[in-house]
């Protein structure tokens, strides 16, 4: 069993990037966060437990890593492998778009 794999590899297993040109963007555009801090680097690796920030559209998803997958499975596999950590938006990042990442408000 893998103890880590590439940001990139990771995005795609679990089908957050379609591709790894879609991932490698996402990632160099500088928004994706691990265990809260950013990362630009592709190559980054990733383990069991670590938390991930992605912003998907309109939406920020907060996740955990359960299991490193092998490969692009089915959704339901993929799912499977990490836990939402923000389902319900509560939490003030992915809840409130009024406010800035330092918490105040844009109003």
């Amino acid at each position: 069993m893998k103890d880590a794999l590439r940001l990139d590899r990771i995005l795609v297993n679990l089908r957050f990037a379609r591709t790894r040109s879609r991932a490698r963007a996402l990632i160099e555009e500088g928004h994706i966060r691990i265990n809260g801090a950013r990362t630009l680097r592709v190559s980054t690796e990733v383990h069991v437990g670590d938390v991930l920030t992605l912003p998907l559209g309109e939406a920020v998803r907060i996740i955990e890593v359960l299991e490193l997958p092998d490969r692009r499975g089915p959704p339901g596999l993929a799912r499977s492998q990490y836990r939402e950590l923000d389902r319900n938006g509560e939490k003030p990042l992915a809840a409130n778009p009024q406010h800035d990442l330092q918490g105040n408000s844009a109003t």
